[in-house]
């Protein structure tokens, strides 16, 4: 059956075909015209560890979502479909998972790491593992994206998306990095991990084609990162929770400052999205919750003037969503409503007149 005689006889008002793709959609990833790309991985968290389980957690929730989508009429013939999840890789990030363990643990406790070689031996197949992970994600992406699709990675941890990047950077001259976060991410080789979580922002600096870096929700970050963002010449602007709200409070509106975070992007802008950006109680077993961040439909909002400005979304990436204890799929819930307003939002900058 080829795509058209699918959407000629899908129903959307119908419940979502457990048996089929993501939200119960017919396509296939040939068929579809964004691909996600899931990556269960979590190796290097500092915290609690459980987004490697992400992304089959919103994969199953996806089930749950209308496909109605208010902005983009029919948004669902388009077509969204998920690669399928790589065990392989998953297995092999358990593994690396329980050895970093080990080293946090002896880190944590004082010991003198750096004259323990096993310890050592530890670190440096962690740091090579997460290394051949960065490639396995740049193939994978490039793979999709050089077939014409609009491409979302969906973790796992936020050190996921830097291959990605990777191959966005092949792909395009300039582009910059929207990040909505609590932290900054900005930290070097944090705990000894060259590609941890906490220093995926560090590690896309590197990326020359990265022309800019805007930051939107951040809440926690340290003297290091805050004198990186100083020191960065406007290559970094951040827009502190804090100081949104303290705005807010005097009558500016969100509308306004969405117009000020859109306009220190250029046009080519891929978004990297960790969900503890939001509001903790939208997603309270991340890895890393922090008091404060944005409403579910405050990231839409600014989404939508991101379209609405002109700009190209060229990629986007969803990470740190973890499913709760005992079957409790809220975050999961959470993560697949935004995954699917992601995805529509990149289908309409794409396809808009």
């Amino acid at each position: 059956m080829s795509k058209e005689q699918k959407i000629k006889s899908f129903d959307p008002n119908s419940p979502g075909d457990p048996d089929a793709n993501i939200y119960g959609l017919p396509f296939t990833c040939e068929e579809a015209d964004t691909v996600i790309v899931p990556v269960p991985w979590d190796v290097t968290v500092s915290y609690a560890d459980g987004t490697a389980n992400g992304p089959e957690a919103v994969f199953n929730a996806s089930f749950q979502v209308d496909l109605y989508e208010p902005d983009l009429a029919d948004a669902w013939k388009s077509g969204i479909a998920m690669d399928e999840i790589p065990l392989k890789l998953k297995a092999r990030a358990e593994d690396l998972r329980s050895m970093a363990v080990q080293y946090i643990d002896a880190l944590t406790n004082g010991e003198d790491v750096e004259s323990d070689p096993e310890l050592q031996k530890i670190l440096l197949t962690v740091n090579e593992g997460s290394a051949e992970l960065n490639a396995w994600v740049k193939n994978r992406c490039l793979h999709w994206l050089q077939k014409g699709k609009r491409v979302g990675l969906l973790g796992g941890d936020h050190s996921t998306p830097f291959g990605m990047l990777q191959a966005q950077a092949e792909l395009h001259e300039e582009f910059g990095i929207l990040q909505i976060d609590a932290h900054a991410d900005l930290r070097v080789a944090y705990e000894g991990f060259t590609y941890s979580h906490a220093s995926i922002m560090y590690n896309a600096l590197s990326i020359p084609q990265v022309k800019r870096l805007v930051q939107v929700g951040i809440r926690d970050f340290c003297q290091q990162e805050k004198e990186i963002i100083d020191n960065s010449k406007g290559r970094v602007i951040t827009f502190f929770d804090r100081d949104m709200r303290h705005e807010k409070y005097k009558g500016v509106t969100w509308h306004e400052i969405t117009k000020r975070i859109i306009a220190s992007l250029p046009q080519k802008v891929y978004i990297s999205f960790d969900i503890d950006g939001l509001e903790p109680g939208l997603c309270p077993h991340t890895g890393t919750p922090v008091a404060g961040g944005l409403e579910f439909e405050q990231a839409g909002y600014l989404f939508t003037e991101l379209v609405k400005s002109g700009k190209q979304i060229i990629g986007f990436d969803l990470n740190e969503v973890a499913p709760g204890p005992d079957g409790d799929e809220w975050d999961a819930n959470v993560g697949a409503r935004m995954l699917y307003r992601m995805c529509n939002i990149m289908t309409m900058a794409a396809t808009r007149k």
